[in-house]
């Protein structure tokens, strides 16, 4: 007889472990043999996480696919894993060892941390396994994968080292997201664009003197959301404010990286300023003589038509300034700190003021202050206006993001790029809904070198070592950089490995064929890839549905899926997506 309630504790529980006894959900289990295979690989919780109604949404679908396969007498793999999550997990286990009132990680140093991490992960890393167990879902659990397993790290490996040999992986000094806080480079996936409006105002023809106070006032309350007006005097004349002959007006959000800037921009078609391109400023507090020049990127219609061009701290203007030659100076360190004592960039062709050398070690927003105040009190200082714009902020450091000049490893991508959109292309991978062909298109069509080095500890290290004059030795372990080395220079040297891990996503990039056992040449590798279907968010079209795509192509030869079916969203009641909120 039936009960008249329904006790899902008990009557889950007891089904569980009816199928766990069976192996119910074993590879194969039930399919005639020949049986078709299909294979489904889970997108990879990060082992920090716990469910979510999007994880909810999204292995609801791949289950319901998964079962309706096993009844049509398919043989059927539901892979599952979960994702070491890099900066995520090292900033738990950083914020547990600072409740317990430990040292910090660079006192512990590398080794003793990643035991730590280590030790986290085998206690408290199964929550979201365990959660998805008792969801019912119907993977193969005896195959459960980690990107950290002792064969994924040998992928890994294998795959750097394959795209070195190919020319495809290098080490560059480029522009990239860097967190100042956690004091290394991120993906785009990890930026929010927050929108910030300031509220202070002046105008030097105005009624008011500038008050330092007034705007200390505002910037307290945020940083950000202002649009300052600058002007540079023209080299070789004497600055009249009332003459605009004698100099250029910028704006900028961020006034301190006016001590980096060596140019200015004008569109050639500004009928305005154009006669100003050949001409050269003289950057205010630092005396460098910097040049005037034309470029489409200025717009006549925003702003005050002139753009500064700081090519180490703004990613469009490190375009710019390699279009157009332009030197390349950093004026920040890690912490996003003003780095200009000592540093040879910054003094080349310059006369800096004693109190601009005086801003030194100053924190960025400080340095704002400070450098709005300073130009005010050379009368260079036009405006003031708040301004609504965007902000990027570290997701989970919640500080603002710095594009940094720094020497990062990068993929070229681009030779990858071009068979991920074959195969879409010639209906080897169909996208669903179709409608994201498009934008997985436009995004593999416009690709950039993928930065794949992260400034952690917890990840898979980058398999390159340097020899005493810095020559760089890439190999699958220190003895294959030794035999590389020894080589090289002819007899035993010291080595020391690089201290960068990859970008989680680049171990995510190799799950669908990593899990079924590659490099080894497995019975699964062979019988279930490519998989069937990919079921994930839309949102992660870039990160790794394509990225998945040109790997697979490139070491298997093949796709990795069939079908790529995209969801939509679950968000909260502010309209962040779940994993956010």
């Amino acid at each position: 007889m039936m009960d008249k309630t329904f006790e899902p504790a008990s009557v889950e529980a007891r089904i569980n472990k009816a199928w766990e006894e069976a192996d119910a959900f074993k590879a194969g289990r039930g399919a005639a043999p020949g049986a078709e295979p299909y294979c489904i690989v889970i997108p990879p919780p990060n082992v920090t996480g716990s469910l979510h109604m999007g994880h909810a949404l999204n292995n609801t679908l791949q289950d319901l696919l998964c079962r309706f396969e096993r009844l049509r007498g398919k043989d059927v793999l539901w892979q599952p894993g979960t994702d070491h999550a890099g900066i995520a997990t090292q900033m738990v286990v950083e914020r547990k060892l600072a409740a317990e009132n430990k040292t910090d990680r660079r006192t512990m140093g590398r080794e003793a941390f990643l035991a730590e991490v280590w030790k986290w992960k085998e206690e408290s890393g199964g929550t979201i396994v365990n959660q998805l167990k008792r969801l019912g879902a119907s993977c193969d659990w005896s195959r459960e994968r980690f990107t950290m397993d002792e064969g994924l790290s040998a992928a890994v490996l294998k795959v750097f080292v394959g795209l070195h040999k190919q020319g495809l992986i290098y080490r560059a000094k480029r522009l990239v997201n860097w967190d100042p806080k956690f004091q290394t480079a991120i993906s785009d996936i990890e930026v929010l664009q927050l929108e910030k409006t300031g509220s202070f105002k002046w105008q030097r023809d105005g009624e008011e003197a500038f008050d330092a106070g007034k705007l200390e006032k505002a910037l307290a309350k945020d940083p950000n959301g202002h649009l300052y007006y600058f002007d540079y005097p023209i080299e070789g004349v004497a600055y009249d404010p009332e003459n605009p002959a004698t100099y250029i007006t910028v704006a900028t959000t961020r006034p301190e990286t006016m001590l980096g800037d060596t140019g200015v921009a004008v569109h050639p078609e500004n009928d305005r300023l154009k006669g100003l391109i050949g001409k050269s400023a003289v950057l205010p507090l630092v005396n460098r003589v910097i040049p005037i020049f034309g470029d489409d990127y200025a717009d006549p219609e925003k702003g005050t038509g002139a753009v500064k061009i700081t090519p180490a701290h703004d990613f469009n203007d490190f375009d710019v300034g390699k279009r157009n030659s332009l030197r390349v100076v950093n004026i920040l360190d890690g912490e996003a700190r003003i780095l200009i004592q000592d540093n040879a960039d910054f003094l080349e062709g310059a006369a800096p003021e004693a109190e601009t050398l005086a801003l030194d070690g100053l924190d960025r927003f400080a340095a704002r202050k400070a450098v709005v105040g300073l130009m005010a009190g050379r009368g260079l200082l036009r405006k003031v206006e708040p301004n609504t714009h965007t902000v990027p902020h570290g997701d989970r450091s919640d500080v603002v993001i710095e594009p940094w000049l720094t020497d990062q490893w990068y993929v070229d991508v681009q030779p990858l790029a071009q068979r991920a959109l074959a195969a879409v292309k010639d209906g080897k991978t169909r996208i669903t809904p179709e409608s994201w062909t498009k934008t997985y298109n436009d995004w593999l069509e416009n690709i950039e070198p993928w930065c794949v080095s992260r400034q952690l500890w917890w990840g898979h290290q980058i398999p390159a070592w340097y020899g005493p004059d810095g020559e760089c030795f890439v190999a699958e372990s220190e003895a294959g950089a030794q035999a590389l080395a020894l080589g090289h220079y002819g007899g035993p040297v010291e080595l020391r490995r690089d201290e960068d891990v990859l970008d989680t996503w680049f171990s995510s990039a190799l799950w669908p064929f990593s899990t079924l056992g590659w490099p080894e040449e497995t019975p699964e590798l062979k019988r279930y890839y490519p998989t069937a279907t990919l079921v994930t968010g839309f949102d992660i079209i870039f990160f790794w549905v394509a990225r998945m795509m040109m790997m697979g192509l490139n070491f298997m030869d093949e796709v990795p899926f069939r079908d790529v079916y995209l969801h939509a969203m679950v968000r909260d009641e502010k309209g962040a997506k779940m994993s956010k909120s």
